[in-house]
């Protein structure tokens, strides 16, 4: 018999897809002290820094305290002024972007196994308990909880695995190009997240009727 569905799981990244942060009182700040907006993001995010809270080796406590020292290296800002704008931007409040939940919620309702492939941190459980969401996805791979982050190919093989699919049968969206190019390498299909509007066409065997 014909498989009648284009895939048999969906894979989707949590942040810029699901989940937006508000960076709102950080961009104030970092203005009030002096520096481009974007810096704390640039620091916090930096390889160094992001790296072990994203494997599971750090807590988000510990990464806020290493962002604020990074930040008053070379005297770029008091350590007082650092220390505020990194607990600012380790705690940015989150929302959920309801028009691409409700699609997702769809997939599930399909028939499609939904599995969240995310490099988190490990308070990714509460964090998705705050939105709401902890039964959106029958499976959340959460690079902090099997520790390996995207792109690795291995965060790829354990999301398959969970969903039971071939990785030619999976469709995966993410909002970062290096991730999308790593699962596509392996054989899924990938889709460049923008806008809910991307997901139209790829999510349509759900979302039509």
């Amino acid at each position: 018999m014909t498989n009648s569905k284009p895939y048999d799981a969906v894979l989707c990244d949590l942040d810029n897809v699901i989940r937006f942060y508000d960076t709102t009182h950080v961009t104030e700040l970092e203005a009030a002290a002096g520096l481009e907006p974007g810096t704390t993001w640039s620091v916090a995010f930096s390889p160094a820094l992001d790296g072990p809270l994203l494997l599971g080796h750090i807590t988000r406590e510990e990464w806020v305290r290493s962002v604020a020292a990074e930040l008053t290296k070379d005297g770029r800002v008091p350590a007082a002024r650092a220390d505020e704008l990194a607990r600012a931007f380790g705690s940015s409040s989150f929302s959920a972007d309801e028009t691409v939940v409700g699609m997702l919620r769809r997939v599930r309702a399909s028939g499609t196994p939904l599995v969240l492939v995310t490099n988190a941190t490990l308070d990714l459980e509460d964090d998705l308990a705050a939105l709401g969401l902890s039964d959106l996805a029958d499976h959340v791979v959460s690079s902090a909880r099997v520790g390996v982050a995207k792109p690795d190919r291995e965060i790829y093989e354990i999301a398959a695995g969970r969903a039971g699919a071939a990785m030619d049968r999976c469709l995966f969206i993410d909002d970062r190009l290096e991730n999308i190019e790593a699962a596509e390498a392996l054989g899924m299909t990938g889709v460049h997240y923008r806008e809910p509007a991307d997901l139209h066409g790829p999510l349509a065997f759900a979302l039509v009727g």
